[in-house]
């Protein structure tokens, strides 16, 4: 059997719409993940500012003009630069062997 003309424009017909149908499946492809890279660099941004946020919030905790008064309502006192206090570290036991 030989290909005549009309099997062989049948035949690179068929083969320019699978080419086609490739390139349009590789651009779709290629938009669904520029969205979702987007997306993520979104949520990205959204969590590094709340990242800030917290540290900002850790920061102003962790000063002294709020430990202090804390502190004071509690009983304790600042102590002196001089200070020092040694707590000692309870003994070490030493691990259970099991029978």
């Amino acid at each position: 059997m030989t290909f005549r003309g009309r099997h062989w424009i049948a035949f690179w017909l068929v083969a320019l719409l699978a080419a086609l149908w490739l390139v349009i499946a590789r651009q779709t492809a290629a938009l669904n993940a520029a969205r979702a890279l987007t997306d993520l660099r979104e949520q990205r941004a959204s969590l590094e500012g709340r990242r800030a946020e917290l540290e900002r919030r850790v920061r102003i905790a962790e000063s002294r003009s709020v430990l202090l008064p804390r502190a004071r309502k509690l009983g304790l006192r600042l102590p002196a630069d001089t200070e020092i206090i040694l707590i000692p570290a309870p003994p070490s036991q030493p691990p259970e062997r099991p029978f």
